[in-house]
This record gives C-alpha cells, structure tokens and sequence, in this order.
C-alpha cells in the first residue's frame, strides 16, 4: 500500500480536528496491516486497502478518531487471528465494542442464508442501539464494496447490489446521509439493470450542456432578484441522480425525454425567515406546480432532513425543483446524523441523539419479537421503506408513517390498546372505512371500545406497518395460546411419525430444553404454542433430531441401495411412465423420479444420483445440489440420458416480470393457449413500483420447445424478462 494513501487519510482528519492524534491513526493502520499481512482483495490490491478506504470515508463525514481507528480495524476479527480481547488490550474497550459490532456472524451454523442474514442484521441493529458509530462503519465498509464490485462474479454483484437496494441504502436514508445513500443507489442501478444505467449515462450526457446553460440562466435570475431584496445566500445547480431519475421514469411510465427536472436548483441562506422569503422570490418569479410544494421545516422528516421543496415552471416553460434552507438543514442533509454526533460526550447523555433514534429503538421492539428469518427481512424492508406520510392526531401533533398506511396503523402507533380496542376511524372529521389510505395532512381520529372483541385477522392483510401486525400476531398468539399448544404439539407427533422418530420420546421437556434454549423460550409448551401458531415449523425443531438418527444407523453404500432399487422394480414391465422417459446406464425398469430443484426437460444435460430409499434422483447437470455434491457422494453419480421414444410431457415453471398493466395476463395467456401449451398453475401479482410478476406451471415436451415459449412471451409487451425457476 502507498505511504500516500494513509497521509491522504491524516490530512482529512487534520481538516477538521485541531488535535488530530496521528500517533494513534498510525498505530491503528499498522496493526491492521501487520494482521492482514499476505491477504488480498480479488482486485489484487492488499487487503489493508479496504479499510484503508473506509477510515477515509468516514473521515469524510468528519467522525472522531475512535470510529475512524475503528474503520480501520474493523475487519480484524473476522478475517485474522486477532481477537476481541486483543482489541481491546491494545485499543481500549470503546473501540473493542465498535469492532465487534460490525463483525458478522460468520462462524455459527445456520440452516439457510435468510436465516444467516438476518441474524446478522439483528446484531448489527442491536449494537447501533447502543453505539450508532457502528451503522456509520458499516455504511462506509458496504460504499467502498460497491466502489469495487466488479472485481466479483455477476452473481455476487447482483446479490450485494439487491441487499444493498433493500437494506443498506434505505438505512443511510432513515440517518440522514444522502450522499452515501445516493451513491449506493447508483452503484446498485449500474449492476441490477446495467443496460438500463449505461443508456441513462450516455442519453443525459448527451444534454448537459444545454441543461447547464439553462440551470445558470436560472440561478443568475434568482440572484438578482434576491440582491435586489437584500436577502444574501449560495445558490447551486445540483444534476438529480441516476436512481432517482430511473425510479421516475418508472413509477411515473416516462421516457427519459419525458421527465424535465432533470436538475434541482438549491438556495442556502442565512436563517428560516430566509427560507420563507427566498420562497417567495421564487413563487412571484415563476409558477408553482400545484401539490409539488413540500415544507419539510415545518415538519422535519424522521431522518433530520430539513428543506423547503417547490417544483415551478422555469422560464422556457419547462419545469424544475427548487430546494431551499439554511446553513446547519444543509449540513444535516450531507451528514445526517454524524452532524449530531457530539464527539466528546457519552452516548448515554446525549439527549438530542437519542430522540433523533428514537425510529430505531421502536423498530428493534418490534422486530426483536419475530423469530422466523423470512418474517424478520419483510418487516425490515417495510420498516426502511422510504416514502411516508404526515398526518396529524386531534391535537395537532405529527405523526409519520410508511406511504400506503390505513388507520389502524395509526391506532397502533398511538398505543397498542387503542389498536385492539378500535372499532373505526374518522379523517377529517368524517368517517371512513379502515382500509382508507391515509394522506398528507389527513386528521386522523380513532373510534374505539371497550366492548370490542379485539383485532381481527382480516387486519393482517390491510395494514401497512410491521408494528401493527406484530401487535396484532401477539394478540391473537394470547388469545388462542391453549388451542396453539395442543395444534403444535398434535403437528410435531404426526411429523415424527414421518420421519420414523419416536414421539413419546423427542417430545418430552427434557429432550426439548437444548431447543428451547435455541429459540429463546422458556418452556415446553411455548414451544409447541409457536408451531400451532405458525411462528416455527416442525422441521427447524425436529431436523436435529432427524440427523442424529440417521448418523446411528449405518447408511447404505450406493451399490446396495441401486441393488435394492432393482429388487423393488424387477417386476416392472419396461418403457411407460414407470420410468419417465429416463434410461439408466446398465440397469433396466429402474424406479426413477425427476429432481424437483432443477426440473429437468428432456434436452437438458443431465445426471443420476443414488438417493438414499427413494430411487435415483434425476438433475439437471448444472443444478446446485449436485454442482456442490460432497467428494464422498461421488459414487452416487450415475451416467443417464433421455429416453428419446418417450413423448409424454413435462412440468416446468417460469416466471415473467413485467411493468404492471392491464391485459398483462391476457396477453400472456394468450401466447400459451395459440402454442396449445397446458398451464397447471397461473399465478399473477403485483409488486412495488408498478411491477408485476406471473407465475406459470407449465407442460413441455422438450428443451426445445420450451426455449421457444420462453422468446413468444419475452416479446411481450412491456414484458422485462422471462426465466426458468425452479418449482419450490
């Protein structure tokens, strides 16, 4: 690593702070470089480059040496030999407790990836609780691996880039930082849609000198008419990024030639009163777009932001944004919360802190109650969501809440008792269905009871919140506990009859208190309340067990098991459905079945493997369950081929994504019924940003054909992509 690097690192910090330790810093890089020493990145640089880059983005956001010294090493327990309590010993506790908080979760087992990540995420949330410096870590290690993605195979580049889309950018939102947030939503848009990036590149280029000379026409208007009332401020032209620009055209279904404000103009001035008379300058020089006036001072967003926004018709009839405030919203808007950070105070006794926090102590209540992965990443996802609505209570408070919001979300922010006892809703002063979409500045009145019978289930499908349907969920968890134990306990005793395990005996309080522990109970039938009422399934409970019988019993050699196999079907007659159109090398009327993980069609390479009491299991050469087979199983891998007299058909599964339409799913079905192709299964539905997806379970006869359905139904319009999933 260049010496220059690290000297660009101590000339920021010296940029901002009077007593900037270089000492320290040094010792903190060279620790971290003696600990990586012989690693490197896939780039081929030194690993010590990447936190390099991350200490300096950091001290681009002026934090204090402790969260830049942590930047710097916060790869070291993960990654090396060196432990916690080495850290600590050497760096002191404070820098220990950063470390550890942005250190993954890497050497625990886990059953699934989802699993993984959100237990990843939930200790990342707890330790931003208690230390918010640990997300700002984060945030600059994720922004340096997007800056280097494409060192990575195009699977993990899309895979980052969703996570980082779904996770990490609506993170640095909700704090505040828009220059991070910004920059990872374009790196995410340039691998997710890479054509659809590099087109918006070279298509806004191609213009910007003429929106230039346009922005700098307007910007010399309103200076002089600001000068004119004495009112002093900076104004810039700032060009909207691509990911803003590409949701636009989506959500709004425009040509890029169809989206003017391309560019917003940004007016810093002294003061608030500023604000509002600089506003006025602007509404007397131009014409504002009715509904496009947001007053984000009066009431701040969750994230700190603070501005004044109007879009106007500029001066060649075409319109743009104006976004003004004073010194400190500006910087609030760049920094977010490490504007607030107050460098030598404890993060106890920082109040202001705190309050500014105060959406993430609410969401790890409510997310801390879900024990299922895939429940945990949904809720989350919602709970960073970026658009919201304000609205007002009788008294006039604020209140903010996810876009799409219906009032009894309302109800359950106000407080959970008035969300269970609520019996209907009146906004404006008129009553409303509960399922009424709440809108900015609606007064939201709740109607409640003491005589209800509680929430209903129907709820669950209206409400927007996570914190509402947790509340709910817990309510209904409560109520039908006693029913929940017997229904767990009757599903986990027919599930051990399936997997030849002895029920009286698994299900007994001691044998269960490993499991218990695992899942955070603390007694048996809260065990069996979870599976009654669908928070866990009899698999995550009784797998363990599953595979602790299965290693006492000695497994059959795949000669033995394929000698079986023929003895079960030696009274088959050849040919038919017995052997679904698959010939074994060497071996006749073999009992057969085709993999549902790859769903192989007839033209697919494909391969036998020797399953353990269930026949050879039919794959297609490229699936993950036999790419990834251990050297061990080797054995179990038998050469088949295609029996090509075999004319019957083929189940197979694709999915279509498209720009949500009507007639999408007529046109589709239309293709399927001119080809005379049988459907099984049409599934169609909607998804955010006027997506849609569908579903088809679909016969084949052939590779072929199936490759030719997939093109009728690409051409589609509006259609982005068709592919071949698999059925699971």
């Amino acid at each position: 690593m260049k010496p220059e690097s690290l000297g660009k690192l101590i000339k920021r910090i010296q940029q901002y702070n009077a007593n900037p330790r270089v000492d320290f810093i040094k010792e903190a890089y060279e620790f971290a470089e003696h600990a990586h020493a012989g690693q490197f990145r896939n780039s081929g640089e030194p690993y010590i480059s990447h936190p390099l880059a991350v200490a300096i983005i950091l001290a681009g956001l002026e934090l204090d040496l402790i969260t830049v010294g942590a930047g710097l090493l916060h790869d070291v327990v993960e990654d090396t030999k060196i432990t916690q309590e080495e850290i600590e010993a050497k760096f002191g506790q404070e820098i220990a407790l950063l470390v550890d908080g942005v250190t993954k979760l890497s050497r625990i087992e886990y059953r699934s990836k989802e699993e993984q990540q959100a237990e990843n995420l939930r200790k990342m949330f707890l330790a931003m609780a208690k230390d918010i410096r640990v997300i700002l870590i984060k945030l600059a290690d994720r922004l340096h691996n997007m800056r280097t993605l494409k060192h990575q195979s195009a699977n993990k580049q899309k895979e980052i880039a969703q996570e980082t889309l779904e996770i990490f950018a609506p993170l640095a939102n909700r704090l505040g930082i828009f220059h991070i947030k910004w920059e990872l939503e374009d790196l995410c848009l340039r691998y997710l849609e890479p054509e659809t990036y590099y087109e918006l590149v070279e298509r806004i280029s191609t213009k910007r000198v003429e929106r230039e000379a346009y922005i700098n026409k307007v910007i010399g208007i309103l200076k002089e008419k600001l000068s004119e009332v004495h009112l002093s401020g900076e104004i810039m032209g700032r060009p909207k990024h691509f990911y803003s620009i590409y949701k636009k055209m989506v959500d709004q279904q425009k040509d890029l030639s169809e989206i003017y404000d391309l560019i917003a103009v940004r007016v810093i001035v002294d003061n608030v009163k500023d604000c509002y008379g600089a506003l006025g300058i602007v509404h007397t020089l131009w014409k504002p777009i009715p509904g496009r006036f947001k007053d984000y001072i009066a009431m701040p967003k969750q994230n700190m932001y603070q501005s004044l926004h109007t879009t106007v018709i500029g001066p060649s009839g075409e319109p743009f944004e104006i976004q003004i405030r004073t010194r400190e919203m500006h910087r609030t808007a760049e920094y977010g919360i490490a504007a607030h950070w107050k460098y030598k105070e404890a993060v106890k006794g920082n109040m202001e802190t705190d309050q500014k926090l105060a959406w993430l102590r609410q969401l790890l209540e409510w997310q801390n109650e879900l024990k299922d992965a895939r429940e945990f990443m949904e809720n989350l996802k919602i709970d960073l969501f970026d658009d919201s609505v304000f609205v007002f209570t009788p008294k006039g408070d604020v209140m903010e809440l996810p876009k799409g919001s219906v009032p009894i979300d309302f109800a359950y922010r106000v407080h959970t008792n008035v969300g269970h006892r609520m019996t209907g809703a009146k906004i404006n002063g008129k009553i409303v269905p509960i399922d009424y979409k709440l809108n900015n500045g609606d007064i939201v009145e709740v109607l409640t009871s003491r005589q209800t019978a509680g929430p209903s289930r129907d709820w669950l499908k209206i409400v927007q919140t996570s914190q509402a349907k947790n509340r709910i969920r817990s309510w209904f968890k409560r109520e039908k506990r006693e029913e929940n134990i017997v229904k767990g306990r009757d599903t986990l005793e027919k599930e051990c009859k399936k997997l030849g395990l002895e029920a009286g005996e698994i299900l007994k309080a001691e044998k269960l208190q490993e499991t218990i522990k695992r899942f955070n109970f603390t007694a048996v039938d809260d065990l069996f309340a979870a599976v009654g009422d669908g928070t866990l399934t009899s698999n995550q409970i009784l797998l363990k067990f599953k595979e602790e019988k299965d290693k006492k019993e000695k497994p059959k050699t795949a000669a033995e098991e394929l000698a079986g196999f023929q003895a079960e079907t030696k009274s088959w007659v050849g040919g038919g459905k017995a052997n679904q159109g698959i010939m074994v090398k060497g071996v006749d009327n073999l009992m057969v079945r085709l993999a549902l993980c790859c769903n192989p069609v007839p033209g697919d390479p494909i391969v036998g493997y020797i399953t353990r009491g269930r026949g050879v299991s039919i794959h297609r050469q490229d699936c993950g369950n036999i790419k990834n087979h251990n050297d061990s199983e080797e054995e179990r891998l038998i050469e088949v081929a295609w029996d090509q007299s075999f004319k019957d058909s083929y189940q197979v599964k694709i999915e279509v994504s498209a720009m949500d339409r009507a007639g999408l799913l007529t046109d589709v079905m239309a293709i399927i019924s001119e080809l005379k192709i049988s459907a099984n299964s049409v599934h169609a539905r909607g998804i955010k940003n006027n997506q849609a997806a569908i579903d088809l379970l679909l016969e084949v006869k052939s590779l072929d054909q199936l490759n030719y359905i997939l093109n009728r139904i690409a051409r589609v319009k509006d259609v982005h992509e068709v592919r071949r999933v698999s059925p699971g």
